[in-house]
């Protein structure tokens, strides 16, 4: 009898054990999926005119939607391996002052998030958190310019990248609650 229980008890660990493992590799292919749409939306983003065409530079960021989603629905750390990766696509196709400004937006926007999200809880919506994670990115690659090219002058872009932060992150959390239903299919 005892044999028997400790046997049942076995199977009982083996059926958890699988569904445990079942469910990372879900959660990795689901990351890999809104990895592989980050990058289809960068590149459909690439072939768009500029927001402001005077200023270079200054895009919607609509690749940020798979890393919202994956913050919003996921875990922090899947959001977080999104924008690494985003930013190693980066570097590897556009150089490597283009994938630390890749990086180091996408990093302190989703750690603003996350505080805001920590804050707030239910009481932020997200366009609040996409405008705060647009304005954030762009701050973060300002930043980044000034200490690689180390002059403070950089910072007189920043009115023009508030505004614009504004104008992106309302399109994204738009498009991002245009594409829920879409990206939550996905997950199933």
């Amino acid at each position: 009898m005892k044999n028997q229980k400790q046997s049942s008890n076995n199977v009982f660990e083996v059926r958890e054990r699988l569904k445990s493992k079942t469910k990372r590799t879900s959660l990795l292919v689901l990351t890999a999926m809104l990895f592989a749409i980050a990058i289809v939306l960068s590149l459909v983003e690439g072939a768009l005119p500029a927001l402001i065409p005077s200023v270079p530079g200054v895009r919607f960021g609509l690749s940020n939607i798979a890393v919202m989603y994956s913050l919003f629905f996921l875990r922090k750390r899947e959001a977080f391996a999104i924008a690494f990766l985003k930013s190693m696509f980066v570097l590897s196709t556009r150089g490597l002052i283009a994938g630390l400004l890749s990086l180091s937006g996408g990093v302190f926007s989703l750690f603003v998030m996350i505080v805001l999200m920590g804050i707030f809880r239910e009481r932020i919506s997200y366009l609040m958190l996409s405008i705060a994670g647009a304005i954030f990115h762009n701050l973060g690659q300002l930043a980044a310019v000034a200490v690689v090219y180390t002059s403070l002058y950089t910072f007189v872009y920043f009115p023009v990248l508030l505004i614009s932060g504004v104008i992106a992150g309302t399109v994204t959390a738009t498009l991002l609650r245009v594409a829920i239903p879409a990206l939550k299919r996905l997950g199933r």
